[in-house]
């Protein structure tokens, strides 16, 4: 696994060497390219002036800011340059905090964080193990790309997790959304909502993760590669029925699956009892 950025820890007096590592796997995306309906070219990305229709070239193009409508301020590199922040080779950790105290909407992407070397491996084993034992996770900034990053870093397995945050100022207000209504649930509904959610309880890991869609597609491109009729799958829009008839029927058939499950694990056991009968009088 390649490092995509090198540099420390830093959290009161101590500094920890790290390396930060991507940790989504890119090449679980399916990736098309643009070609012309005719001919089947491939399709160039060409910067035009969007008022003459002249192509540019990258020397031709500079970053404005619109202040007003229309109304453009010109912001050369050299400017951004001048704002640059603090070094862009430390993870400075702020602040330790519990870890429901951050809330979901502000997490954003997962990476990878190692030791930088053996001698960093025992100081950063520490903070791992500091951490599990203080259910604590660390929460501070860094600068990549030119742009100041909230963090958060939590144990995870044998290592750390670092999550690049979004800003609260970034999230919208939950009361923007149209349509919420402050409803007082009916007990009768609350009570088999409730054993619906009982019923259906398990574990995440028990829960299948898995992308369909990229299996879809994929199956698709393979027919098409080899020459094979794509079916199509019509889906049926989902009827919307009575709340308490929908409750009742789900916990019915919550009810249900165990049993079956079960049925068919002993008819799979008498199956097997059956062959190996079978095999002994042979």
């Amino acid at each position: 696994m390649r490092s995509i950025w090198k540099g420390h820890i830093q959290f009161s007096l101590v500094t920890i060497p790290v390396r930060l590592y991507n940790a989504i796997d890119t090449g679980q995306t399916i990736g098309f390219n643009l070609l012309t309906k005719q001919g089947h070219h491939p399709v160039g990305y060409e910067k035009k002036d969007k008022v003459t229709g002249e192509p540019l070239k990258n020397e031709d193009i500079v970053k404005g800011y619109e202040y007003e409508p229309g109304q453009f301020v010109i912001i050369e590199q050299e400017d951004l340059n001048k704002v640059k922040l603090k070094s862009e080779k430390v993870i400075e950790i702020q602040g330790f905090v519990q870890r429901d105290e951050v809330h979901p909407t502000l997490f954003e992407a997962p990476y990878f964080l190692g030791p930088d070397g053996d001698v960093a491996a025992k100081t950063y084993g520490l903070l791992c193990a500091t951490l599990k034992e203080s259910g604590k996770v660390g929460v501070g900034k860094v600068v990549l790309r030119d742009r100041e990053t909230p963090v958060l870093i939590t144990p995870h397995e044998r290592g750390i997790l670092l999550y690049r945050l979004r800003f609260p100022s970034e999230v919208k207000n939950m009361s923007e959304v149209p349509s919420l209504l402050e409803v007082k649930a009916d007990k009768e509904q609350l009570k088999l909502a409730k054993t619906l959610v009982d019923s259906m309880t398990t574990k995440f890991t028990n829960i299948e993760m898995k992308d369909h869609y990229y299996d879809a597609v994929k199956s698709l491109i393979d027919a098409k590669i080899a020459g094979k009729e794509v079916v199509m799958v019509t889906e049926e829009e989902p009827k919307v029925v009575d709340i308490m008839t929908a409750l009742k029927a789900s916990i019915d058939a919550a009810k249900k699956k165990p049993m079956e499950k079960a049925i068919g694990a002993a008819a799979k056991e008498r199956k097997e009892d059956g062959k190996k009968l079978k095999k002994k009088a042979s």
